[in-house]
């Protein structure tokens, strides 16, 4: 079988396809990923959400039987949207990260992996696959980097010269032997922005995160959003951008090559206050189809709170104090007599002192004091 000529075809195969990039690399162990992972690991950085077997993570023959070769994938997605929607008083708006525009981008990528093995298994029928995107067991980074897609940043995202850091990653396991590609030479050098402009101080260093202190993290956690970061989150609702917003390989770079990958403006920028009291029907139908839903409404609305007092919006503080008094999940009620308390007024201190004689829940009752005591601070 010639290997080289068939490199070759799939290359071409991708292109007609809508896959922006290909690249080939070895099925060899990642060792410096390894590294990487357990000083995640040591120092408790990771996010919780990743396969928690390192060795998983960085040798593919212990999740594919014989692997000769990895093919990974890239995607670009568009930086801006077409049509520009504003956030006005009375009708205040969230913002969901670029990675969340458009069809949830896994479906994307393993539509695309699975043409391309339909594509070879029609010239190899005993080649075998193992296809991945993002919540597979290897790291998407690792393979994209050997592979030759893009050079790992210090903002921890894969960056390509033809499309910055927007780009989605997916890869596939094969037993085929395809000659690797050559990795790319780091373009970061002394830039430093994207760890310099983090809100949370989550880039300890270039190319190291504390996931726990990360924005993009934090705002798919479930519980009490911790007091150090409220303020930080603005009116973001799933995701942050900063890292890759001021990176200077970025600039310019917005491409609109998928149909599919195009926001919705009312998707990627919702009003807050509808996203209060939506149903689990309505927040299926509305939001499902993007990946930001993946965590359910419960985190999204938690952040739809706190957004609300970023913008201290007097008109949100009826559905606040519905909540606060009536709503059956603790974090939410916790979170909006917070945010009545930053938002501030008459009403909203009276509804929290009643809301105080009420409550059972110590979490909650130490939110309505947290709340409560915004009016002090105001007062002295």
């Amino acid at each position: 079988m010639n290997f080289k000529g068939l490199k070759e075809e799939i290359v071409a195969y991708s292109k007609s396809i809508g896959i922006d990039k290909i690249g080939f690399t070895t099925a060899d162990s990642f060792q410096e990923m390894k590294n990487r992972l357990l000083v995640q690991q040591e120092f408790n950085y990771q996010s919780g959400f990743e396969e928690k077997d390192i060795e998983k993570r960085v040798t593919p023959s212990l999740i594919f039987e014989e692997p000769r070769s990895i093919i990974s994938i890239a995607l670009a997605y568009p930086s801006k949207m077409k049509v520009h929607i504003k956030s006005k008083k009375g009708e205040r708006r969230g913002i969901f990260c670029r990675a969340s525009w458009g069809v949830d981008y896994h479906n994307i990528l393993k539509d695309r992996l699975m043409k391309l093995e339909a594509f070879i298994s029609e010239k190899v029928p005993e080649a075998r696959f193992k296809s991945m995107v993002d919540t597979g067991e290897l790291v998407d980074r690792a393979v994209a980097e050997r592979a030759g897609i893009g050079w790992s940043g210090k903002n921890c995202s894969i960056i390509t010269p033809e499309y910055g850091s927007y780009v989605y990653l997916g890869e596939m396991i094969t037993n085929l032997p395809f000659d690797p590609d050559t990795p790319m030479e780091d373009r970061c050098g002394t830039c430093n922005k994207c760890v310099d402009a983090c809100p949370t101080g989550a880039l300890v260093q270039g190319g190291q995160l504390n996931s726990q202190r990360c924005i993009a993290f934090l705002t798919q956690t479930k519980g009490f959003l911790p007091d150090e970061f409220r303020n930080e989150l603005g009116n973001r609702i799933y995701g942050c951008d900063t890292c890759q917003t001021v990176c200077p390989e970025n600039k310019g770079k917005n491409f609109y090559f998928h149909d599919e990958m195009e926001a919705d403006p009312e998707l990627a920028k919702p009003l807050l206050r509808p996203m209060l009291n939506i149903s689990n029907k309505e927040f299926k139908l509305k939001f499902g189809p993007i990946s930001g839903s993946w965590r359910g409404k419960k985190p999204l609305q938690r952040n739809a709170i706190i957004a609300l007092a970023h913008f201290k919006d007097e008109t949100a503080i009826p559905e606040l104090m519905e909540l606060m008094k009536n709503d059956s999940r603790p974090v939410l009620r916790g979170t909006a007599a917070w945010a009545l308390g930053k938002i501030g007024g008459l009403e909203a201190k009276n509804a929290l002192l009643a809301a105080k004689n009420k409550e059972n829940d110590e979490e909650v009752l130490a939110e309505i004091d947290k709340g409560l005591s915004f009016f002090l601070i105001k007062e002295n």
